[in-house]
């Protein structure tokens, strides 16, 4: 390893959070078999650690320690697993510079933002400690004297949660957060790319007191674990948020045993520049929602509308500012854009703007490789695109910004909603007849106005179509991880 990516690893090391084994029962193991797998630091391509590649037997111990540890979890008040879950957030806060070096170093993204996820994600955390003690239940009025009717809210049972590379922290907190509050026990399954963020956060939640099998994390051999999780009674919700294709797999595989599913699926988010929009604000807003982690975020604006009347001046202001970002590893000071995860993202992203240009699309800024090589990509901005190219059909999760022009509020509406997906769109004008006419005929589960960064842990992010199921945050993502129980309570007379 480099002296830079050495020092960042031996002061994490040295801080307890760099861990490389996985936590089951309360217990870091290994892989039973001894197997393990690389985790590398897509800036320079070097090895950070190994972490253990397991498969279905370790997820099955995972399993029944979560089972295990339900019967106890779910019994404590709501009051007493909300002073875990504060602590815990304490501890996340306290860490949030190691954290987000430890993130940068596994995902890529710049330090600043990396730390900024950290105290996105931990504010998951807060909200649940905070939400956990306001989940009610209900007394309906009888329609006969002599009865007593009441609704309860109770705990599902062991959660399954899967997890995607790109919020390598607050996407588990989001899932595991309210899980916990509502009494629920959690088997985390991160990606493989990035592991190591859900590591460090497990082990403080240890340090928080969350007792033994409360939460465990395997990682390995995404299928075998997957199908376990699925396979198993014991589990009785799947959450996820990763690609549409293997949503419906965990959809379709949690058909057997009959559970609850959450899905936060793909997105293909249009930005709708009106032709009355503030350009400084549709400019700045446009610009953070598409090159956010490096365009690898699935409410990434993946299709810039823009208006014919403005089209021109807004893409050359805003081919300029792309022009001026800067690209590197993450842990240089100023820089905005870091590396892609891994170089079959680079491909894929080669291999759409490489179809639009040979269809007729012009690369105004970008279009091409970084110069620093490995996986960094150059910010790109593409004129000319049409809805029948792959820049616009599918989402390209990189930082590629193609603009297709738009006549009449009636078009624009049609084109954004022209997909299978659903989970965010973004309107930019300055009229608010139009801005809420146009936000109600937009088939997405989140509308950024005149906003470019919508997430937030008070309010329920989800989508529509095959964007997903469900919600997460806000007082609505905690009824995912509850069970709703009728008592008919009778001979009250």
């Amino acid at each position: 390893m480099t002296t830079d990516t050495q020092s960042v690893a031996a002061k994490l090391s040295s801080s307890g959070l760099l861990r490389s084994q996985a936590l089951i029962g309360g217990k870091w193991v290994d892989a039973y078999d001894g197997k393990t797998i690389k985790v590398h630091n897509p800036a320079t391509g070097e090895v950070i650690t190994d972490v253990p590649c397991m498969g279905g037997r370790e997820t099955n111990d995972a399993i029944s320690s979560a089972y295990d540890a339900f019967s106890s979890w779910s019994k404590l008040t709501a009051a007493e697993r909300s002073r875990y879950l504060r602590k815990w957030y304490d501890l996340i806060m306290a860490h949030k510079e190691e954290l987000g070096q430890l993130m940068t170093l596994e995902q890529g993204k710049p330090l600043k933002e990396a730390i900024g996820e950290v105290s996105y994600g931990a504010g998951f955390i807060e909200f649940s400690a905070e939400e956990g003690k306001r989940i009610y239940g209900d007394i309906i009025p009888s329609p006969l004297a002599d009865r007593r009717l009441f609704v309860l809210k109770q705990p599902v049972g062991v959660v399954g949660a899967i997890t995607p590379w790109n919020f390598p922290l607050a996407m588990i907190t989001r899932k595991v957060g309210p899980a916990l509050a509502c009494g629920c026990t959690v088997v985390i399954k991160p990606s493989e790319l990035t592991p190591l963020t859900a590591l460090a956060a497990a082990e403080l939640s240890i340090q928080a007191g969350i007792p033994p099998g409360v939460v465990n994390v395997v990682m390995g051999n995404a299928p075998d674990i997957g199908d376990t999780l699925l396979a198993s009674p014991q589990v009785r919700k799947i959450t996820f948020t990763g690609s549409t294709k293997v949503g419906k797999k965990l959809m379709e595989g949690a058909a057997a045993t009959v559970k609850k599913v959450s899905l936060e699926l793909g997105g293909n988010a249009p930005c709708i520049i009106f032709d009355d929009a503030d350009l400084e604000v549709a400019l700045k807003g446009a610009l953070a929602t598409k090159f956010r982690n490096t365009g690898q975020t699935c409410v990434c604006a993946n299709r810039i509308l823009v208006q014919e009347g403005i089209y021109d001046k807004f893409a050359n202001a805003f081919a300029k500012a792309v022009q001026n970002m800067k690209v590197g590893d993450g842990f240089t000071e100023g820089v905005e854009q870091g590396p892609l995860i891994n170089e079959a993202a680079v491909q894929k992203v080669e291999s759409f703007v490489e179809e639009a240009t040979s269809k007729g699309a012009k690369v105004l800024v970008g279009g091409k490789r970084h110069s620093l090589g490995m996986t960094f990509y150059e910010p790109t901005v593409v004129t000319g695109v049409n809805s029948e190219m792959l820049l616009a059909k599918e989402e390209v999760f990189g930082p590629v910004a193609p603009l297709l022009k738009f006549k009449t509020d009636e078009e624009a509406i049609q084109m954004a909603n022209d997909t299978n997906a659903g989970l965010a769109a973004y309107i930019f004008s300055t009229n608010i007849k139009r801005a809420w006419r146009v936000t109600e005929a937009l088939e997405y589960g989140i509308v950024g106005v005149n906003e470019g960064l919508v997430s937030t842990e008070v309010a329920p992010f989800g989508g529509v179509k095959q964007s997903g199921l469900g919600r997460e945050g806000s007082k609505y993502g905690m009824d995912e991880y509850l069970e709703m129980k009728y008592v008919c309570l009778g001979s009250m007379s």
